[in-house]
């Protein structure tokens, strides 16, 4: 998955790059100049030998399974005083991201369970026309144009326009999730409420944890937030991204490092603008064994996912109104765990005391 940066041939520009609890080591030759015009050139980033040690940045020598459980969570503070802010639902600006074929087999899932609580501060990005899905559920459904293709290419140019998208919309934070992503609404709201969209803050998780130095000339490091768990942008911090990503720049950013789009906004986040990436266990992805996630903490968390960890059933622990085989991603258990009232989740209730009786 291209999400997973790994290494990348580039003919005859050598960038060696590998990552350690999703620490990227990036090495070119960059030009240096700033801001960046077009076409875009990229500043150079400061040498660096060694992750700084601080507390959230750490260069730990454990396993994947005990190195998130070690590392410092929500808890750091992004740049300047932590200011608290009152949130609603309003504020922030969601994206999905997702493909034409997927429209029927994840999004409908999306639509009838959390999305049905956010329809108008979700926007699905994807790369072809559904008229049908768009009059039957009054959605924010934008064609980017971009290919269906799964490719490096393809993702960033979904990224560039759910970033000028978010931009355009005036809203105070930025939260971009998968198709096959189910999201706490209550809890992201809680998080984003313990900073202000003016600071900079970037939040997410990160994925990886193989650890690799490539000397170059220059050795450029920089945590990246997966975006298949989702991450979380102030508003503060996405207009200074600008030069490098709007209104196409981020496609020229992420084809001058070749690193597909969740990479390329750590990138441009932690190696050009110098603003850490605060750690977050509340966000979860397929590559991780969502099974261990304790069954009383999984309506704590932000994102939830399913599907794809040791070619098992991915999916977390929970009991509720559902079998496994009628809601084989638990997101329908989970939704009517958080919303009890929805008419469905009420209906099947029903049957079940039915049944008993």
């Amino acid at each position: 998955k291209y999400s997973d940066c790994s290494a990348m041939s580039l003919g005859d520009q050598q960038i060696v790059f590998l990552p350690l609890h999703g620490l990227v080591w990036l090495a070119a030759s960059l030009p240096s100049l700033w801001p960046p015009p077009q076409p875009l050139v990229l500043p150079q980033p400061k040498a660096q030998l060694r992750p700084a040690l601080n507390r959230t940045h750490r260069n730990y020598s454990l396993t994947s399974a005990e190195a998130p459980l070690k590392r410092k969570s929500i808890g750091a503070a992004p740049t300047g005083r932590l200011n608290h802010e009152p949130l609603n639902i309003e504020d922030v600006f969601i994206a999905v991201k997702t493909t034409r074929k997927y429209h029927r087999s994840r999004l409908e899932l999306l639509l009838q369970t959390w999305i049905s609580q956010a329809k108008r501060q979700t926007y699905i990005f994807t790369d072809g026309e559904d008229k049908e899905l768009q009059l039957k559920t009054g959605i924010h459904l934008i064609n980017t144009n971009c290919s269906a293709a799964h490719t490096r290419q393809a993702l960033c140019c979904k990224m560039s326009v759910e970033y000028d998208k978010f931009i355009e919309s005036q809203k105070k934070w930025f939260c971009h999730v998968d198709d096959d992503n189910y999201v706490l609404l209550p809890s992201l709201l809680l998080l984003l409420s313990s900073y202000h969209h003016s600071q900079d803050v970037y939040l997410g998780r990160p994925s990886l944890d193989h650890p690799i130095e490539a000397p170059e000339k220059v050795s450029v490091q920089f945590w990246f937030a997966t975006g298949g768990a989702g991450f979380c942008i102030s508003r503060g911090l996405a207009l200074k991204m600008s030069p490098w990503a709007s209104l196409g720049n981020f496609i020229s950013t992420a084809e001058k490092i070749r690193l597909p789009d969740d990479c390329t906004i750590g990138y441009i986040i932690e190696a050009l603008l110098e603003v850490k990436l605060t750690h977050t266990l509340l966000f979860h992805s397929h590559l991780e064994n969502l099974r261990k996630l304790p069954f009383e903490t999984v309506l704590k968390q932000v994102t939830l996912s399913y599907g794809g960890f040791e070619n098992k059933r991915n999916v977390v622990s929970m009991v509720g109104r559902f079998s496994l085989a009628e809601d084989p991603t638990r997101f329908k258990t989970v939704h009517c765990l958080l919303y009890p009232e929805t008419d469905w989740c009420s209906k099947v209730k029903l049957i079940l005391v039915t049944e008993r009786l």
